[in-house]
């Protein structure tokens, strides 16, 4: 076992309610369970862009909402706005652009964000006054913490914990090692 390799578990199966990035017929699935307001899933999102980048054809990506509301009050919100572009059909903008402006995830940041979009803003403000999102988000919390999730980001690849808190070597060796196979 690598120093980077947590453990093995159960992994909640992917619903219609997770963000799959490009690659439906990738063979290797990689699911991240992070928070817009974690500083170090900012961090995070270079070194993962460029493993998707370089590994794309092989990897599906999914990420899932893991607000951790005692460190970052603001982190549900921001998953609720990621989910009302998604009903729009831009959930991976609103994304990067979420993580692009950490730190400022205040409702009246999150408009902006959405604007800059394009969203349908009177949609997008009709559905953040009224939470509409709020139960999408606990879902996925749900699962993380039924898959032993306790912090962010939290890297599963094909239902095996990563911790990439001192890199994305063991992770790379991992992903080359099963598209190997």
């Amino acid at each position: 076992m690598t120093p980077a390799l947590v453990a093995e578990r159960p992994i909640m199966a992917l619903t219609g309610a997770d963000h799959v990035q490009d690659q439906a017929h990738a063979r290797l699935t990689l699911l991240e369970y992070g928070d817009y307001a974690c500083p170090a899933c900012m961090r995070a999102e270079t070194p993962l862009r460029q493993l998707l980048a370089r590994d794309g054809g092989r990897v599906r990506f999914v990420f899932r909402h893991f607000p951790l509301m005692a460190l970052h009050p603001q982190a549900e919100l921001a998953a609720e706005a990621a989910e009302a572009a998604a009903a729009q059909g831009q959930f991976w903008p609103m994304h990067r652009r979420l993580f692009g402006q950490q730190g400022h995830l205040d409702p009246g940041a999150l408009g902006d964000a959405a604007e800059s979009i394009g969203l349908d803003m009177i949609r997008f403000r009709g559905e953040m006054a009224d939470r509409i999102y709020t139960q999408r988000v606990q879902e996925h919390r749900r699962a993380g913490d039924h898959s032993g999730v306790r912090t962010t980001p939290s890297f599963f690849l094909e239902g095996v914990a990563f911790d990439v808190s001192f890199g994305f070597a063991h992770l790379v060796a991992a992903i080359q090692a099963a598209s190997a196979r």
